[in-house]
C-alpha cells in the first residue's frame, strides 16, 4: 500500500500532540497514515522511536539517529498534519538530546532551540542535561577500549570511559553557569544560597565493563539541599527519565508516578554480607546501577529503594534519581525519619529509603531499623 504524502494542517489549527502509549492510539495512527499497525507498534517499547498523536488524525513518527556530521537528530519518518517545527516535536527532540529535527521526505532541517537565558533554571538545566547525556553516550561508546583500568578509593572500578564521560558532560553543562560537581573530580566550594549541579557521568561502571545492563548518565539540579530537576539516561537501552518539581516526571516522554509495587531495589550487597529484605517485599532486584534504581521507584516499576543495611551511597549516584522521585511525588527519608537533604559533597556517604509515599517510606524504616 502506498503511503500518503505528508500533509499539514493550516497553522491556525492547534495541535495537542502527545506520546502514544497504547494499542488504540497505534491503530488510529496507522489508519491516519495508511500503514499497517505493525509499522508503528515498535514505537511503544523502543526508546529510540517516538509516536506522537493528537486524537484527531495528526501523527508524527520520530526516530533518533545521528547525522553524517556526528550530531544527533530527530528524524520525522512518517507524518500526517504535523511539521518538524511544531513545539511538541521540538520538545521530543530536545528531550532526546538532539540538536536538530529533519524531515526525512523533504530533507528540511530545523535546529532545536535552547531555552532563552531568562527561562527558569530547571528548564535550561534539563535541556543541557539532555545534550550532555547524548554526548556522554557517544564518548563512552568511543572510549570502550580506551584507557587503563584502575580502582577508586571506594573499591569501584574506573575506566577510560569514566573520564571521557566526565569531559563530555562538563562541557555540555558549562553554559548553565552554576557549580558542577562530579564523581570524577574533587569537589569545589558552593555558596549555601546558590544552586548546584551534581552528576555521575557513568554510573554502573562495573556493569559497563562486563557488558551487563544497565549503566547510566545521571545529573541533578539542587537548590537549598533539595533536588529540583533531574535527568537519568540508561545508556545501555536508551531509556530516559527527566523531570522537575512542579512539572512532573517522565520516562521516554510519558508521565510517570510511583505506585505501591511489591519490588524493592537495592544496591549491590555489602562485601561478605547479604541484602536485607523488607518483610513486605515480594521480590528484590539488584541492578548494579543506583541511578536507574531510584528512577524505577519514581516511575512505579519498583515500590521502594533502600541502602540502610550498608555504609551508604554517594550523592552523585542518587541525586538524579532523587530529583525524578521528588518530581513524581515520591519521598526519601533518612534513618531518623527526616526528609533527605543533599550536600555538595561527593565523598560523604548518605543512607536513606525512597518510596512513593511517606507512609510507605516510614513502614520501611520500621522494618529495617
Amino acid at each position: 500500500m502506498a503511503e500518503p504524502q505528508l500533509q499539514e494542517r493550516p497553522d491556525p489549527v492547534p495541535l495537542d500532540l502527545r506520546v502514544a502509549t497504547g494499542s488504540r492510539e497505534v491503530q488510529a495512527a496507522a489508519r491516519a497514515l495508511g500503514v499497517a499497525p505493525a509499522a508503528l507498534a515498535t514505537a511503544l517499547p523502543d526508546p529510540g522511536l517516538r509516536l506522537l498523536v493528537d486524537g484527531r488524525g495528526a501523527v508524527a513518527l520520530l526516530r533518533r539517529e545521528w547525522g553524517a556530521d556526528g550530531h544527533a537528530e530527530a528524524v520525522l519518518v512518517r507524518g500526517q498534519g504535523a511539521r518538524i517545527d511544531r513545539p511538541t516535536v521540538l520538545a521530543a527532540a530536545s528531550a532526546w538530546g538532539c540538536e536538530r529535527v529533519r524531515d526525512a521526505r523533504r530533507d528540511d532541517v530545523v535546529p532545536v532551540p535552547a531555552p532563552p537565558d531568562d527561562a527558569p533554571l530547571a528548564d535550561r538545566f534539563l535541556h543541557l542535561a539532555a545534550l550532555a547525556a547524548t554526548r556522554v553516550e557517544v564518548a563512552v561508546a568511543l572510549a570502550r577500549d580506551a584507557g587503563q583500568e584502575t580502582t577508586k578509593a571506594d573499591g569501584s572500578p574506573s575506566l577510560g570511559a569514566d573520564e571521557a564521560a566526565h569531559l563530555a558532560a562538563a562541557h555540555a553543562l558549562r553554559p548553565l553557569g552554576v557549580a558542577v560537581l562530579s564523581e570524577e573530580r574533587a569537589d569545589r566550594p558552593v555558596p549555601v544560597d546558590q544552586p548546584w549541579v551534581v552528576l555521575d557521568p557513568l554510573d554502573g561502571t562495573g556493569n559497563f565493563r562486563a557488558g551487563l545492563a544497565p549503566w547510566a548518565f545521571s545529573a541533578a539540579l539542587v537548590r537549598d539541599g533539595r533536588p529540583v530537576a533531574g535527568l537519568v539516561a540508561d545508556l545501555s537501552s536508551g531509556r530516559r527519565w527527566s523531570g522537575a518539581v512542579g512539572s512532573g516526571a517522565y520516562r521516554d516522554g510519558v508521565p510517570v508516578r510511583p505506585r505501591d509495587a511489591g519490588t524493592v531495589v537495592a544496591p549491590t550487597a555489602p562485601s561478605g554480607s547479604a541484602v536485607q529484605v523488607p518483610r513486605t517485599a515480594r521480590r528484590v532486584r539488584v541492578t548494579g546501577c543506583t541511578a536507574v534504581d531510584v528512577c524505577l521507584v519514581a516511575d512505579g516499576a519498583a515500590g521502594a529503594w533502600q541502602n540502610l543495611d550498608r555504609s551508604g551511597t554517594h550523592v552523585h549516584d542518587v541525586a538524579g534519581g532523587l530529583a525524578l522521585l521528588a518530581a513524581a511525588g515520591g519521598v526519601a527519608l533518612t534513618p531518623d525519619g527526616e526528609p533527605l537533604v543533599l550536600r555538595p559533597d561527593t565523598e560523604t556517604l548518605i543512607r536513606f529509603v525512597a518510596a512513593g509515599t511517606e507512609q510507605r517510606a516510614r513502614e520501611l524504616l520500621r522494618e529495617l531499623t
